[in-house]
């Protein structure tokens, strides 16, 4: 049932009556709406659907805005929009919520009909896991156009499209659909249809997987503009229930194509906000200013960095107008944000998840740890001091905690309380640059020469042939180069397989690198073996190093590659390897995954100590040998 009611000051008594509002006695009060519907669905289902107000404002006709300026204090922003011919300007605080149950912004007008306007939105779990959403709008007018425009606009026009709308995203949230399944109004460009065909047709000729063409067809043909702007790789793989790998490499193959475009995103590691966006890697900076948070930060490979995809324009236009700014759902891991005034304390009770937290403010540096767990406390004041600064250590507390937030700084403070875990569904530029299908597709994306980026810890690879010499000695020039060109292809047929890719060769050597230490060794290994069945008599061993550490990603020769101590460490590590096993470091023996491999019984490994050139220590290296599984 949708229930509203309408006071000049004060809610009145809820009612059944959805008509327009009789205007208010006096000039320029303000307006209040009340609306409450009833939805089948849980608080945290809607959640993601309620709290995208991007998208909700779009869905109840909110015109396209625009940012004016850089941010203000504790990230309010100056924007514009233009309705009915009317040019509309305001000042909007930032949004506060606590997922999954309220969020709320204050808008202050500068021009149009509107002096102010506040907006909340609340999501009342009840017993049958169902959901009471009540939606309030308060309204200030201007002048005589605003007692006039408020009740016809908000009470009558935006009334019915609110009802409309969550009734819609209750649907979605009951089917268990995402916002990817949802259709939405598709615009072709000219002769777009057509270069979807065949372009899927020339993908499919190129032995590209038909279930993923089709369902990559069938979102451009009927997807939602929104959902198009930034296609996932790995979400689109879930939701399709397919592999993620495959779904990435044929997003890869439909961007060279012609199909799709790609976007690399720079990410601010505190706000998760966009601040950069690069349509190849040589657009990406090596330092980057956050506005929102008033920073510089380092760029990451691992963490700073996400590779997207939207379709070709040529085909269809992606959605890339903005329909609100900074809501709950543009920083999803943001569970509360709060604006306190000086001294203020507020408490707030949200509903968390097992892990790790940080509670932060955009006025202070640092921050306060907690983690969620069962054995925590369930009462707890976080006090954000400029004089005592934030406590050190981890607080536990539980999944439904009390929580009180205090400012005792002489300023205005916004708190945010924000999950630590990056998103699942984020394809970083540090794996997709490991694979060899990039590589092999996008050989010329590199940085900017002179630009080194961290890549965080990858594993590197370094091969050689023992014995080379002595076969071009006994078989003669031509026919021991065509045993080491199959070698080439037997390695990157291997590093392939696994998920890695080759960076360069080096007279008989390769250097290779992957995202984790396991599937670089079982690469290794099975290439050993194959090498050996295929030459048979032949006196030459494929010798092999691993190591695993971090790396800087540099542009040489026109290529994306890598340096630093894991790569000079890295490259030794084969020369100590006999050709019949693999010689990995201890961070290599130490992974987990690798431990999980080393006691499967299919492997045997010795440890032996030595010096390394260039190294002052003694270190502890492993020789791996055995029949390498395919996992």
């Amino acid at each position: 049932m949708n229930r509203a009611a309408y006071s000049e000051t004060q809610p009145m008594t809820q009612n059944d009556d959805t008509s327009q509002p009789a205007l208010p006695r006096g000039r320029l009060h303000e307006f209040h709406y009340r609306w409450q519907w009833h939805l089948k669905a849980s608080p945290e289902t809607l959640w993601p659907l309620v709290a995208d107000t991007n998208r909700f404002n779009r869905d109840t006709g909110v015109p396209a805005l625009k940012k004016q300026g850089a941010p203000l204090s504790n990230a309010r922003r100056q924007l514009r929009l233009v309705r009915l011919g009317v040019a509309i300007e305001w000042e909007e605080e930032p949004f506060e919520w606590v997922r999954p149950l309220r969020y709320g912004v204050v808008r202050h007008y500068h021009s149009g009909p509107v002096e102010e306007m506040r907006i909340t939105t609340e999501l009342t779990p009840q017993t049958d896991g169902s959901t009471e959403l009540t939606y309030q709008v308060w309204a200030t007018p201007r002048n005589l156009f605003g007692l006039v425009a408020i009740p016809a606009q908000v009470g009558i026009i935006s009334a019915r499209a609110f009802a409309r709308t969550f009734r819609a995203y209750d649907d979605i949230a009951v089917s268990g659909q995402s916002l990817i399944d949802i259709p939405g109004s598709v615009d072709f460009m000219p002769g777009g249809r057509e270069r979807l065909i065949t372009l899927c047709d020339r993908l499919l000729e190129q032995g590209a997987k038909p279930d993923i063409i089709n369902h990559m067809r069938g979102l451009i043909e009927k997807g939602d503009d929104l959902a198009l702007a930034k296609m996932q790789p790995y979400a689109l793989a879930d939701n399709w229930g397919l592999e993620r790998r495959d779904v990435l490499e044929h997003h890869l193959m439909a961007t060279r194509s012609g199909l799709l475009e790609m976007e690399w995103d720079v990410l601010c590691p505190s706000c998760r906000g966009t601040p950069m966006i690069g349509k190849s890697l040589g657009d990406i900076s090596s330092e980057v200013h956050c506005e929102t948070c008033n920073m510089d930060f380092k760029v990451n490979f691992e963490r700073s960095v996400e590779l997207s995809f939207h379709p070709n324009p040529s085909i269809r236009e992606s959605q890339k107008a903005e329909f609100c700014i900074a809501g709950p759902q543009t920083t999803p891991h943001v569970v509360v944000q709060q604006l306190l005034p000086i001294g203020a304390e507020r408490t707030v009770t949200p509903e968390l998840q097992n892990g790790r937290y940080r509670l932060r403010t955009l006025g202070l540096r640092g921050g306060e740890y907690v983690r969620v767990a069962s054995n925590g406390i369930s009462d707890i004041t976080l006090r954000a001091s400029k004089i005592d600064g934030w406590p050190e250590g981890e607080v536990v507390i539980s999944g439904s905690p009390t929580l009180r937030f205090k400012n005792s700084t002489d300023e205005e403070q916004l708190f945010i309380l924000e999950r630590l875990a990056w998103s699942d569904h984020a394809v970083t530029a540090a794996e997709v640059t490991v694979l060899q299908m990039f590589r092999d597709l996008f050989a010329s994306e590199a940085l900017r020469p002179g630009q080194q980026i961290s890549v965080g810890s990858l594993a590197i690879v370094f091969t050689d042939l023992r014995g080379s010499t002595r076969l071009y000695n006994s078989i003669g020039d031509a026919p021991a180069f065509g045993l080491v060109m199959d070698h080439f292809d037997v390695l990157k047929e291997a590093i392939t397989a696994e998920g890695g890719a080759v960076i360069k060769t080096i007279g008989d050597a390769v250097m290779a690198v992957f995202s984790r230490p396991a599937p670089a060794l079982r690469a290794m290994l099975r290439a050993q073996a194959q090498f050996t069945d295929a030459l048979g008599h032949h006196p030459v061993k494929l010798k092999a190093g691993i190591h695993y550490g971090p790396c800087i990603a540099v542009t040489l020769n026109d290529r994306l590659d890598y340096f630093g101590s894991t790569i000079n460490k890295a490259s030794r590590l084969e020369g100590f390897s006999s050709g019949e096993d693999v010689v990995i470091s201890k961070d290599v023996y130490d992974d987990p995954e690798v431990d999980g491999l080393l006691h499967s019984g299919a492997f045997n490994a010795e440890v032996f100590e030595t010096q390394i050139k260039g190294f002052d220590d003694q270190f502890a290296l492993y020789r791996v040998s055995g029949q390498a599984q395919t996992q």
